[in-house]
């Protein structure tokens, strides 16, 4: 385990930069006065979790297997890392919409755990919903980025691109598309969505390791 736990703090360590750039927007960010609508500053917390895998993929793999690492392991640690800081992330998101959200009596506070849904099935479900959602996008992004020296990340790339610029423009595709996204994101069902994401997260844990295996230096 100590190798593991070796993995999870270079990790935290690595993305301190990410860190203090979400901390630093968190702390800055302001909505004009005279709007209506205030986004949640727990909100901007998501933002860590955009940055972290690339920090974790690009900057740490290397160096790990340069210490005698293996790549199960560096694996291994990089999920744990998205574990702890999905879960973290969404304890922080949710004690500021508890706590600091309902100072603001000017303006209608947006979270986007009430946008997406969540809030309606409860404090403790809202943030479980929240936290299998977050660890499920940043295993997808660290399985996406781990792809970008392989030739199928590529392919991967180019069909993402096409789903967007085909998909949107077009009505009967537009609608699978948001279907998708109300099934992975904008879903108040709590059962379905916390199924979807456990199911989605495994499917996905395994894809990475087929990855990993052929990823080399």
């Amino acid at each position: 385990m100590k190798p593991i736990f070796t993995v999870i703090k270079r990790n935290f360590l690595s993305s301190l930069v990410a860190f203090i750039i979400t901390l630093f927007i968190i702390i800055v960010a302001t909505t004009s006065k005279d709007a209506n609508i205030s986004i949640s500053r727990g909100n901007y917390s998501w933002l860590y979790l955009i940055m972290l895998p690339f920090f974790v993929v690009f900057a740490n793999f290397k160096k790990f297997i340069n210490l005698n690492i293996s790549k199960s392991v560096y694996y291994k640690g990089s999920i744990a890392t998205y574990f702890l800081s999905s879960l973290i992330v969404s304890l922080f998101n949710t004690i500021i919409h508890i706590a600091v959200d309902p100072l603001n009596k000017t303006q209608n506070v947006i979270n986007l755990m009430e946008l997406c849904g969540w809030w309606n099935n409860g404090v403790i479900i809202a943030f479980i919903q929240q936290f299998l959602f977050l660890f499920l996008c940043t295993v997808f992004f660290h399985i996406l980025l781990s792809m970008q020296n392989h030739w199928y990340g590529w392919i991967i790339d180019i069909i993402l691109v096409l789903i967007i610029c085909i998909f949107i423009p077009i009505e009967p595709l537009r609608n699978i598309l948001v279907s998708f996204f109300k099934l992975i994101m904008f879903n108040s069902t709590a059962w379905l969505h916390i199924l979807v994401c456990i199911v989605f997260s495994i499917l996905l844990y395994f894809i990475g390791i087929l990855i990993l295996k052929s990823k080399s230096i």
